[in-house]
């Protein structure tokens, strides 16, 4: 992983966003009362000036692809360097969503019912999964294979497997990966008929746990053949076959997913250093999550989850949520890691088992190699759980 490029509710330059992740605020939630018509919610949104896009690719202009271009410019010069290193036909592109530019597709078909017709700067690039990937290749110059995935909330963790796919099997030498997801109606007003959104704040793992946040952003790495510094050591995935929205509540896809993680990182459970917990605050998932991790972690293992300061950013989540852990690793100091705080009402749930929840200003050892580990699970009970290592 030569480098991460992200954009959230906690901001957009790296140094801003690990300063914000180690302090935990909440109040960078914006309340709106637009996207579920009249009902206010708080919602995780990208608060920067999002850039233009590029004369020339203006078909590709949504506000999810300005997330992307936004996160983008962060790894643009490790990209040109892979490409002036290996070829621009040896660099590939793997990204996700699970939203594309729904908004901008509602606002087309707004003005179509009001005027009968389409408005002009409306093209079907904005809303196709593969318009995301079409663009990044093209504000890259990446000529290597470039796909989409959609994988609802998994999107962004299946999109860093895919890419390490592609490396192991000598498809390419680089690889831009990730996934970006923005707000809209159809959204928030899905996970609300499905009575998963709290009024107020996600609050993980709590006894008045009620739903989760939504949230925006984006996280893009460059992955690279080159060995040390961070890696992305272990992948495992699984799917539940249980539930086209609620996953199994035994959590078996869950556990399998992490041990299978575990297993391709050739690890022990004891040799995790911190868990991004999944943790959407919803009452199925957290008594699932907390179950299967119980069982794969037998002795006490510091982990949190970061909804609560960015939203769920959906098919974005598992990308970001890597990114963060990312930076935990990046930003090791010879006392250790500092850690991600988990943020709730400190009432924790007598039915769910008990995990070691990380509370502001917790450090653990950092010796080398360590490894982190971040949950994925999405609709319909596909999981992707992804080991990072740093090396040094």
């Amino acid at each position: 992983m030569a480098a991460v490029g992200l954009s959230c509710a906690l901001g957009s330059r790296v140094d801003d966003v690990w300063s914000r992740l180690r302090s935990a605020p909440t109040d960078r939630l914006t309340p709106r009362d637009d996207l579920v018509k009249d009902m206010p919610h708080l919602f995780g949104q990208v608060q920067e000036e999002l850039p233009e896009i590029p004369a020339g690719l203006e078909r590709y202009a949504c506000r999810n692809n300005r997330i992307a271009l936004l996160a983008y410019r962060a790894i643009e010069s490790a990209v040109e360097e892979a490409i002036a290193a290996h070829g621009a036909e040896r660099v590939a592109v793997v990204v996700g969503s699970s939203t594309a530019g729904a908004a901008e597709s509602e606002f087309a078909v707004a003005e179509w019912r009001r005027s009968g017709r389409l408005p002009s700067h409306f093209d079907l690039a904005q809303l196709e999964y593969a318009g995301l990937s079409e663009f990044v290749a093209a504000i890259s110059g990446a000529t290597g294979p470039a796909y989409a995935l959609s994988t609802a909330c998994s999107t962004g963790a299946k999109a860093l497997a895919s890419a390490r796919s592609l490396l192991e099997l000598g498809v390419c030498d680089a690889v831009i990966a990730g996934a970006v997801d923005s707000l809209c109606a159809m959204t928030a007003n899905g996970f609300h008929v499905l009575q998963a959104m709290s009024p107020t704040l996600s609050n993980p793992m709590s006894q008045h746990r009620n739903g989760l946040t939504l949230g925006e952003g984006g996280a893009l790495f460059l992955l690279t053949r080159e060995e040390g510094g961070i890696t992305l050591a272990g992948v495992g995935e699984a799917s539940d076959a249980h539930h086209i929205s609620a996953p199994d509540p035994t959590g078996r896809g869950a556990e399998a997913s992490m041990r299978a993680a575990l297993e391709d990182a050739g690890v022990e459970a004891a040799d995790i250093a911190y868990l991004n917990l999944h943790g959407t605050g919803t009452p199925q998932n957290d008594a699932m999550e907390s179950r299967a991790v119980s069982r794969v972690f037998a002795t006490s293992l510091p982990c949190s989850s970061t909804k609560p300061l960015i939203g769920h950013t959906l098919g974005a989540s598992g990308a970001l949520e890597a990114a963060f852990c990312w930076l935990v690793l990046d930003r090791r100091e010879a006392e250790g890691l500092e850690l991600p705080p988990h943020r709730y009402d400190g009432v924790y749930d007598k039915d769910l088992p008990r995990l070691d929840l990380v509370a502001e200003g917790r450090t653990v050892s950092g010796c080398a190699p360590v490894h982190v580990m971040s949950n994925a699970f999405g609709f319909g009970g596909s999981n992707c759980v992804l080991v990072l290592r740093a090396d040094v």
